[in-house]
């Protein structure tokens, strides 16, 4: 006859079953959020890689490949940690750590992507938009205030990169090794990949006040590039993901 087990090894027992079964449901849950297309569960939009479905279609044609981070020649593009909700698995961008880098003109990502989760076959006028640029903070602008800027854009630890035409058109080299001097600072003018989709205005009739305000025009496609190289903290600028310019 088997020996009665004590107190102690009754209660270890019963941990054990407990985590197992908690293990097992989050296991299936897991694999549930893979297969079964779900609305997103985050109130603040997600800066999802150009020419992505709108949010629902995308959760629901996405299979969480990969193969949009391997192509990305600037590594701009992650895949969404646990505390994403239902877009767990899901390639998307933080602009302040990385832009996507529109310098790569094929849009890798989308010609790497397996379902249409990204495509070309959205409406041409919104083809590669992922958001919309707006200023944050007015008053920290160095624009604004009609100040310069002189040193790099980012210092420290920071890893993010950028192509630079006076260094290589195809090599990303890093932001925090790129000195600027610049009498008035128009960086993210200066850095932006898209013709036209920022301008500095002045902010006076006075041809003495060299202050200037950050315009965003409507071909803005949200890359994040001007709130990646913003040397101010934190950016002055930012990225309102899934946003037009209709919208801002």
């Amino acid at each position: 006859m088997a020996k009665p087990l004590s107190l102690s090894r009754k209660q270890k027992a019963r941990r054990q079953f407990i985590q197992s079964i908690m293990l097992g449901s989050g296991v299936v849950g897991g694999a549930l959020l893979g297969f079964i297309p779900v609305q997103q569960a985050k109130a603040k939009p997600i800066l999802r890689p150009p020419a992505a479905l709108d949010e629902q279609d995308f959760l629901a044609s996405c299979i969480k490949c990969g193969q949009c981070v391997q192509v990305c020649p600037v590594q701009a593009i992650k895949l969404a940690d646990m505390d994403s909700g239902f877009s767990l698995g899901t390639p998307y961008l933080d602009a302040r750590a990385q832009a996507c880098d529109f310098s790569c003109d094929a849009v890798q990502c989308v010609l790497a992507c397996p379902t249409g989760s990204l495509s070309h076959e959205v409406d041409t006028k919104e083809q590669v938009r992922m958001g919309f640029a707006r200023l944050a903070d007015v008053p920290n602008c160095l624009a604004v205030q009609g100040k310069g800027f002189k040193g790099a854009a980012r210092t420290g630890d920071y890893q993010g990169l950028l192509r630079y035409q006076d260094k290589d058109r195809w090599k990303p080299f890093p932001v925090k090794d790129y000195p600027y001097d610049l009498e008035l600072c128009d960086l993210c003018l200066r850095q932006c990949p898209i013709e036209g989709a920022i301008s500095l205005e002045p902010i006076s009739d006075s041809a003495d006040d060299k202050r200037r305000i950050p315009t965003v025009h409507d071909s803005c496609v949200g890359c994040g590039v001007c709130e990646m190289i913003c040397p101010q903290q934190p950016a002055v600028i930012v990225i309102d993901a899934r946003v037009t310019a209709e919208s801002a």
